[in-house]
């Protein structure tokens, strides 16, 4: 499965960290020992274990929440977690270094390193606009961020989950029709450093930023399309973040 926000076991963990922000780790641990206690497959339990393990009182149950975590991760083994492996391995490596291994902790920490900057995302991928564009069209950095319109961007943005492409569209600036463009990037990528591992491990999101254009190949129709309320929420959380852009 991908990563969706309306996922229940989601929405448990985003409850609880929702709680740790307003310094109640208690009632934070209760909600994601419930996500864990309520997880269904093996992404579910690859999330909400990586939450418990935040909220144990000792190294070696800490350890033991990553090393479960690691353990779903391994077993789905796709674009939708590879970007949480340094974090695990590094979290794993500090867990085994507190007890005294230091040689598990080097070989966790040397895999944190070996899949750092690892990118296998194939695509297809997707990028979300207002803007009435044309297949070969080229789509570039410069322009002003949607999000805070002081700031112009260095780097032009996408995905490779369909509905947050969707997502992007319908928060972009513009009294255009929102539109799902496919994209092929024209030079290298990276992680989206705004996004991974800011609330969830790695980048569930599979959002991604490049330098170099992006050629529009095609454009998609059908995609999850948010509520006039939930498009209000969206905008409510985004005039409330007052974090900063890694631009």
């Amino acid at each position: 499965m991908e990563f969706n926000p309306n996922n229940h076991v989601v929405k448990l963990c985003l409850q609880g960290m929702d709680m740790e922000g307003k310094g109640k780790p208690g009632e934070a641990g209760r909600l994601f020992l419930q996500a864990w206690n309520e997880a269904t497959n093996d992404f579910e339990k690859y999330t909400a274990a990586y939450y418990v393990a935040r909220h144990q009182k000792n190294v070696a149950d800490k350890l033991k929440w990553l090393e479960a975590a690691l353990q779903f991760a391994l077993k789905i083994n796709n674009d939708n977690v590879s970007g949480a492996f340094p974090s695990l391995y590094s979290g794993i490596a500090k867990c085994y270094e507190d007890l005294g291994d230091f040689d598990n902790a080097k070989k966790n920490s040397e895999l944190s390193i070996a899949f750092t900057g690892k990118l296998s995302d194939k695509g297809p991928f997707y990028h979300g606009t207002k803007a009435d564009l044309k297949v070969g069209d080229l789509l570039t950095a410069g322009n002003r961020s949607n999000y805070q319109h002081e700031i112009i961007m260095n780097h032009i943005y996408f995905t490779a989950l369909v509905n947050g492409a969707g997502l992007a569209a319908a928060l972009a600036k513009g009294n255009g029709r929102e539109r799902v463009y496919i994209v092929e990037p024209t030079g290298s990528f990276e992680n989206d450093p705004n996004v991974t591992d800011k609330k969830f491990p790695g980048n569930p999101t599979r959002s991604y930023r490049t330098q170099a254009p992006l050629k529009i190949v095609g454009e998609v129709t059908d995609w999850g399309k948010l509520t006039p309320e939930e498009l209000r929420k969206w905008r409510e959380k985004l005039a409330n973040n007052k974090g900063e852009i890694i631009n």
